[in-house]
């Protein structure tokens, strides 16, 4: 083979091999282990440099932790006995080459750098504290990158970590180099040094010849600043004095109003616990953007001038730790408390009654903690004397207002056993054995009341039941209208027992009066011998004695005369609650009357299940909601024919259901065109049609005649006894769907304004919860560990939705006049927050950036942002004596950073280069960062030399 370097004239095959041997072959014993050393260093840059950042990225590059767009890649390096590390860091995107705004990583926010190499060796410190060392380690990587026709800067570690000293070099292409290094001083910083005027003097001393240069030329520095203010933090003492300084100034305009107040304590789950303020303060960012100084002087000026005068305003909250750590949140919070429930119910089915759990002879199961304590008698009094204030009482509109999610079997937020559920969460840490005693006992005070006739509070006493409530919840609504029934009956029959017969006696005209009837609801028919569970209103045989409401008869008012000249039944006509206005017999042309009806029974889940069970084990033929109301409407019929002795079928139909009765529509009506011209719907015609069955069956009795159909005594001794014997596993499974869905409602409450995240995010929990509980509206339950871990799951998720839900309630009462900013600084939490939720037990640790999100103030929020910084009283012991000007409402910044540089042109001058295209630019050719308070001051230099 030839080379390429070879003579032109013919070699033998001798000479050939031997050369070829000579061509290939890198002599390195005669290289030494430093000049190895470089070329190891060339070899990796070369290998990153070919690769470029698209490679890098997959083959392992490591993502910043404080960036979106920043990436390392490391390599490991021995020499001698010593191993380095050099590590690659680069960006994707290329943006502005410097932005405040931006994240930075440290080195580059320093020198003003994009793309640079660290290396440093492998030791506890990675610093490189012996400074030749670090000189010929920086040479070694300098010499590689001028081989490999890098650009990179360079950085090695020196002195102490604490100092966060660095060298650095970099070949810029050109003539000259640059330089960098960096240094801190962490005590006793000097006093010329703390403002301004002093830190310009630093930076012009570095390339003036001597002071009279800054007398004799107008030096002109490019001079950028960027002040960083926090907020005092929002705990107890700080909110008072907040308070204090509101009052004085009498301005409010963050909404803070504490008094010596929790900051949520009128949120909506105060009533149970206090929540740690999720958003411990706010961090202002008040930058000046580059503009040019000339003189020490202007920057006397500038340290005197207000924040206010910046040209930018960020702002960033400051969040509680417990939200940034990955914990299960707040720990005093109702996740935390349904959790200890879910873990009572899974505890349950160790038992077969709840005495087991609290009597003295029966110990109950032996894996019972001894930690699991019955609350005292004074707690537990404490508890029912709540629950069963006679103060508080559940209106029916209150009642509907709360009504549960059909999907999530539970019971309304105000009623008795939804606040019994919230209340067991904070009794005895939630356990098994609390729920069992404080359940025996509210039982005990529920069969008081019922055997006193005393009201049951918190519980509606009119209306029909709720069949999307749990079957507890319908037993004590059943209970609360069987005392409110009892009493009524106990006070009839007090006053006296010819009352009846007094109002048999009445009068057509006094027995028309219709102010104090009303209706009863029954199940409404589609008049094909369907019923749709629609409430009807019928006036029934109690209602005078009842209710307290104008009547309502179908859709036609009672009316209190008769017409002259109509002729009367009433020595047959019983249980007539008046006259009904406009309607009239078909046959006898006498005026209809609107009778008494029976009540209907109301009836529970379970007893409707109980009748469906009867029916098909008898196989009935009828349908199932026609055959379970079957005797109401007979009742009803009776009691038609009863106050219209004269009355056909087609009468009934025009009262009970008038869309079965079907007008000439040509036909006026008038008292002289009688009857009216209109026939019955084509399935009331059928010959087979049930209602007329019914009809021709039926006798006319009065309601009064007739045993009553809902008997109170039988039904409240049912539900008592109901209560009484109920399982452990039954009652935990109905507490646990009760306290979620109590706990969400509770939660649903709260107001946190325009924030939509929110508000889907609570909707979306909603439907999260449904799956999860169905398996507990089951009759047949087990300690089931798939459904146990479902439940835990869901309080994991219940307590993200918490955190949430406290983070958008302090910000948007910290934020209440400034509502844009609230709305952006959640949203941009919530985009934070949710990949760190997960989906189950264990959080999602994949995910480990901090909060670093900031958003501009605009000029119209910057009095509502800096009302938020009240002057620092004497109290607090961190104030420090003020020295850095640029005060903010008595604050000085918490971190002030600064950027001095001066702009040099490359032509004519000792930087000049050959390229032409170069030499017309301008660089920095000195630029200094600095960055500190009055007690700590670090400063990093990068000077363009001719080397």
């Amino acid at each position: 083979m030839e080379s390429s370097s070879s003579p032109k004239v013919e070699p033998d095959a001798d000479d050939d091999v031997s050369e070829e041997v000579f061509e290939h072959f890198d002599d390195f014993t005669i290289a030494s282990s430093w000049e190895r050393f470089i070329s190891k260093i060339e070899a990796i840059c070369r290998l990153w440099m070919a690769d470029g950042p698209n490679n890098l990225l997959e083959k392992g590059a490591i993502p910043l932790e404080n960036s979106k767009n920043s990436y390392k890649i490391k390599s490991e390096l021995q020499y001698d006995v010593k191993s380095y590390c050099m590590e690659y860091y680069f960006e994707t995107k290329t943006g502005k080459s410097f932005d405040w705004n931006s994240t930075f990583h440290d080195l580059q926010l320093c020198f003003g750098v994009k793309e640079f190499l660290l290396i440093a060796p492998q030791s506890a410190s990675g610093v490189v504290l012996d400074a030749p060392e670090a000189s010929k380690l920086l040479s070694a990587v300098a010499i590689a990158l001028s081989n490999s026709s890098s650009l990179w800067p360079a950085f090695v570690p020196v002195h102490d970590p604490s100092r966060k000293a660095y060298i650095g070099i970099q070949n810029t292409g050109t003539a000259f180099t640059r330089r960098f290094e960096a240094d801190r001083i962490g005590s006793q910083v000097p006093l010329s040094l703390m403002h301004l005027e002093g830190l310009y003097q630093l930076f012009v001393s570095k390339f003036a010849y001597c002071t009279d240069d800054l007398d004799k030329h107008l030096i002109k520095v490019e001079f950028a600043m960027k002040l960083t203010y926090r907020t005092l933090p929002y705990d107890d003492d700080n909110i008072k004095d907040i308070d204090v300084q509101n009052t004085k100034s009498g301005k409010n305009l963050t909404g803070e109003s504490s008094n010596e107040r929790l900051w949520d304590d009128d949120c909506s789950w105060s009533e149970w616990y206090s929540s740690e303020d999720p958003v411990k303060g706010f961090e202002l960012i008040a930058i000046w953007s580059e503009k040019t100084v000339e003189s020490s002087m202007k920057m006397e000026e500038v340290e005197n001038a207000s924040p206010h005068e910046a040209e930018k305003w960020f702002i960033s909250p400051s969040f509680a730790p417990y939200l940034l750590e990955y914990s299960h949140g707040n720990q005093f919070g109702f996740a935390s408390a349904l959790h200890l429930l879910v873990d009572a119910f899974e505890m349950s089915f160790e038992a077969q009654f709840l005495e087991d759990f609290v009597s003295a002879e029966s110990p109950g199961p032996d894996n019972l903690k001894s930690s699991m304590v019955i609350p005292p008698p004074t707690v537990r009094d404490r508890v029912l004397k709540e629950l069963f204030d006679e103060g508080v009482q559940l209106i029916d509109s209150a009642y509907d207002e709360h009504k549960t999610p059909q999907a999530i079997k539970g019971a309304p937020l105000e009623t008795l056993f939804a606040q019994f559920c919230l209340h067991s969460l904070w009794v005895g840490n939630c356990h098994i054995r609390a729920i069992a005693a404080l359940w025996i006992e509210f039982v005990q005070e529920v069969r008081w009341c019922w055997e006193e006739s005393q009201l049951l509070p918190r519980m509606p006493v009119n209306g029909s039941i709720d069949l999307s409530t749990c079957l507890i919840n319908q037993k004590l609504h059943m209970l609360a209208v069987c005392i409110k029934k009892k009493r009524e009956w106990n006070e009839d029959h007090r006053e006296c027992m010819g009352s009846e017969d007094q109002i048999d006696d009445m009068t057509e005209e006094e027995s028309a009066v219709g102010d104090d009837t009303s209706s009863m609801q029954t199940q409404n028919e589609d008049f094909s011998g369907k019923f749709t569970g629609e409430p009807r209103s019928f006036p029934t045989s109690r209602d005078l004695h009842y209710f307290d409401t104008a009547s309502t008869v179908g859709q036609y008012p009672v009316k209190d005369n008769l017409l002259n000249g109509e002729k009367s039944s009433d020595q047959t006509r019983r249980g007539s609650a008046g006259v009904i206005d406009s309607m009239m017999l078909l046959k006898s042309y006498q005026r209809m009357h609107a009778p008494y009806t029976q009540e209907a029974p109301l009836m529970t889940e379970d007893m409707y299940e109980e009748r469906l069970q009867a029916l098909e084990a008898s196989n009935g033929s009828f349908n199932y909601f026609a055959q379970l109301e079957r005797v109401i409407l007979t009742s009803d019929m009776a009691a038609f024919k009863a106050a219209n002795p004269d009355a056909i079928f087609e009468d009934f139909i025009r009262w009970h259901s008038p869309a079965d009765w079907l007008e000439d529509p040509m036909f006026e009506k008038s008292k002289d065109n009688w009857p009216p011209r209109g026939h019955l719907s084509k399935r009331m015609s059928e010959s087979d049609n049930l209602w007329r069955e019914l009809w021709d069956r039926a006798h006319a009795l009065a309601a009064s005649e007739k045993k009553p159909l809902f008997d109170p005594n039988r039904e409240g001794e049912k539900v008592i006894h109901y209560l009484e014997t109920l399982r452990p596993h039954q009652l935990l499974a109905q507490m646990v769907c009760t306290a979620f869905l109590a706990a969400a409602d509770t939660l649903n409450k709260t107001s946190y304004g325009e924030l939509k995240q929110m508000e889907t995010k609570m909707q979306q929990l909603y439907l999260t919860m449904a799956p999860a509980l169905k398996p507990l509206e089951a009759n047949r339950l087990s300690a089931d560990s798939e459904t146990i871990e479902d439940l835990k799951r869901l309080c994991v998720v219940f307590g993200h939705v918490e955190n949430l839900l406290s983070v958008a309630t302090s910000l948007h009462r910290k934020l209440v006049q400034a509502p844009r900013l609230a709305v952006e600084i959640f949203r941009d939490f919530y985009s934070f927050y949710i990949p760190r939720m997960g989906t189950g037990l264990e959080e999602d640790y994949s995910n480990k950036k901090e909060f670093d999100k900031k958003q501009i103030v605009w000029n119209n929020e910057r009095e509502v942002v800096s009302s938020m910084f009240v002057p620092p009283t004497a109290n607090q012991s961190w104030r420090k004596v003020f020295s850095m000007g640029n005060l903010l409402n008595g604050h000085e910044p918490m971190v002030r950073e600064i950027i001095f540089s001066l702009h040099d042109g490359v032509s004519n001058n000792h930087y000049a280069a050959p390229n032409a295209s170069v030499s017309e630019q301008e660089i920095d050719t000195y630029r200094m960062y600095i960055c500190g308070t009055s007690n700590d001051l670090r400063v990093s230099l990068s000077v363009v030399s001719c080397d």
